[in-house]
């Protein structure tokens, strides 16, 4: 396996990035449009706007809080030649519960099925995380 495919996961989870930014624009659009905000007071409020776009701006945050563990730990298996195709598969399968966390949060947001969903991401990252410790301390 080409080891610089393991990046492949990381720009995905970017790519989803930059989905929500787009589809916070056309939420926040939308909520202007339809006068559900005070622009003024959503200049420096984000409360401020409608439950459409807070559940938008929450999920962004989200994509900045574990997933920073994700590819801290990515670049590391890179640096220490510890890249295989196990360990693609499972940061491709990190990134597709990132993508269904995201669905559920900016659509119905039923909080259950998102946990879920986080609670498998994390441990998923605690997995690769201590299979790391692992692999370095056997080095």
């Amino acid at each position: 396996m080409n080891d610089n495919l393991i990046f492949l996961p990381v720009l995905a989870h970017v790519i989803l990035i930059f989905m929500l930014y787009i589809y916070l624009g056309m939420v926040k659009g939308r909520a202007v449009k339809e006068g559900l905000v005070d622009r003024k007071e959503a200049a420096l409020n984000k409360k401020a706007w409608p439950e459409s776009v807070l559940k938008v701006l929450n999920n962004l945050d989200n994509q900045f809080e574990s997933p920073v563990v994700f590819y801290i730990i990515t670049v590391i298996y890179y640096l220490t030649n510890n890249v295989n195709s196990i360990l693609f598969s499972i940061l491709c399968f990190y990134v597709l519960t990132r993508y269904m966390h995201s669905y559920i949060h900016v659509t119905s947001n039923y909080v259950p099925y998102r946990f879920k969903l986080f609670l498998v991401g994390v441990l998923i990252l605690l997995a690769l995380t201590l299979w790391l410790v692992v692999k370095l301390i056997g080095m």
